[in-house]
This record gives C-alpha cells, structure tokens and sequence, in this order.
C-alpha cells in the first residue's frame, strides 16, 4: 500500500462525513447561489475546520464562483480544494535539519501518541542514512521510558534513559553528550505531557530548552507538538497552550485513521500559522509520513 492509499484508507472516516455532507447539499439545491454557500459554511464548521476558517473559505469560494461563473458540482470541489491547499501554503512543511547534530524536541499532553511517533521519526531519519540518539526525558512515567526503549530499538537508533524521577534536564545533558561523543546526525528528545499540571511542566520543558541552548547553540531545533486527531476542537486548545511556552515549529498529526474530525487540521494551520509535519495513519513503524498538503486535500474531499 502507497502513502496516498494509507492515508486515503486512514481518512476515510473524515472524507465520508465530509462527502456525505457535501452530496446531501448538492441534491438538495439545484444551482450554486448564496443559499448552496450558507450551507456548505455550516458543513465546515461541522467539520471542526473552525468558524472562522470556513468563513474564510467561503468567502474566497463565493468570489471564485462569481468570477469563473462555476456551476457544476466537480468544479466547486475543485476550488474548494485549491483554497484549502492556499491555507496550507501558508506555512513550510518540510523538517529542517540542517546542522550536525540537529535537535527534535517532542512535546505533546499524554495519551497523543508522542512516544510512538518519537518512534516513527527515528525510523524514517534512521532509513534516510541518519545516526540518531533519543533521549528519555519523559522520567515520571516508567511506562515511557519502556515503551519508548521498544520503539528506539525497533527503530535502530540510540536511547539515553535514566532511573524514574530524575531531573529530565540532566538526562538531556547526558543525551547530548552522547549526540558529540557518537558525531550522531540527530538527537531526539522526549518530554513529559502533563496539561493539568501546566505551571511544572512548562518550567521543565523551559529548563530542557535552555540545557539544549547552552550545550548545542549552533543546532538547528525543531519543537514538534504531537496532536491527536481524535480530539478535535480540544486539539486546537491544545496547540494555544503550548504555543505560549514553547517555539513549536511543526505539528505531527496522529490516530486521524480513527476519526471524521480530521478537518480540525486546517483550522489549526490557519489559526495559528504552524505547519504541519508529519501525518501518522496506522500502528506500524512505517506508518509515518512528511505531510504533503496536496494528498491530504485530495483524501478529504
């Protein structure tokens, strides 16, 4: 199976939904007016795309059809397409690793599916050529650092851990010591996702980007935030919050192959200006993907 067919496959409760909807308006309404608009705007809102996102569209689509005078059914899921893709055009997807050593530092609330996608990005930059270390600085749960020593090894790459309850901020400091002494391409860094305990969580994760600052000051750092796609509308609240204690580059996108709320990534794009990164459809280690837009679209509608 392609990527496009997994991630056709993955979508397609989200591209069901969406294309229910989407038919029921084009046979309740004969010609496209201001009525069809009204409609197909409440589909997206329904979508989680976001009111102020599908307003955004809708307003774009209303001025293309009046222009290029589109009646027919195929051509406006054409330009709906095209002014979603415009959305993500916004914003540079591709993961910039441009120093040796680069820094990943993964944050994300826990139950998102961080541990594995740390799994599945070591798996793909493994496979690129790329000697990776992953340090374990998710030390209050001993589960995470299990299950993620799992993951690392199916990967092949190197894992730093420590006793549970250590300062995560010294495991980093050990895992970049490793990153020079092993001249390794990348170092991956796993953290703690405790939203309800934010004021401790952010300090941690302000002291792991100082040690990494200090220690590594020329290393090019992407901050990727691990969101579930499940989650809809609270993955949006999810993303605020992080964004207001951590430089988050990118968004990786998980379990969209469990849900019809996959829309709620273009409303997260357009929102707040992040690309994303990576998409992950289904449980195997290969199962992770860099996002491209086009395929995504062409998936949900």
């Amino acid at each position: 199976m392609g990527f496009f067919d997994k991630l056709k496959s993955g979508l397609s409760k989200t591209k069901n939904s969406f294309d229910e909807k989407i038919n029921n308006v084009f046979s309740t309404f004969r010609k496209v007016d201001e009525e069809f608009l009204e409609e197909l705007e409440e589909i997206l809102i329904m979508s989680d795309i976001g009111m102020d996102t599908s307003l955004k569209i809708i307003d774009s689509l209303r001025q293309r059809i009046k222009k290029e005078n589109i009646q027919d059914e195929e051509e406006v899921k054409k330009v709906l397409r095209e002014e979603i893709i415009k959305i993500f055009d916004q914003t540079d997807t591709s993961l910039v690793l441009d120093t040796k050593p680069s820094v990943i530092l993964v944050v994300g609330v826990n139950g998102v599916g961080k541990t594995t996608s740390i799994g599945k990005i070591a798996n793909r930059l493994v496979k690129d050529g790329k000697k990776v270390v992953v340090a374990a600085a998710d030390t209050f749960r001993a589960a995470a650092v299990e299950q993620l020593e799992i993951w690392a090894n199916r990967a092949g790459s190197d894992i730093v851990k420590r006793e549970e309850g250590v300062d995560p901020a010294s495991v980093v400091y050990d895992a970049i010591k490793k990153t020079i002494e092993t001249n390794a391409d990348v170092l991956i860094v796993d953290t703690a996702g405790r939203l309800h305990n934010k004021k401790y969580l952010m300090d941690e994760l302000n002291k792991i980007q100082k040690v990494i600052n200090k220690e590594m000051p020329e290393a090019r750092k992407e901050v990727l935030l691990v969101i579930d796609g499940t989650t809809g509308q609270n993955a949006i609240a999810q993303v605020k919050a992080f964004k207001q204690e951590a430089d988050i580059t990118g968004l990786v996108l998980t379990k969209l192959d469990g849900t019809a709320k996959g829309g709620v990534v273009i409303g997260i794009v357009d929102e707040n200006k992040i690309p994303v990164k990576f998409i992950g459809v289904g449980e195997q280690i290969d199962d992770m993907e860099i996002f491209n837009k086009e395929d995504f679209v062409n998936a949900i509608i």
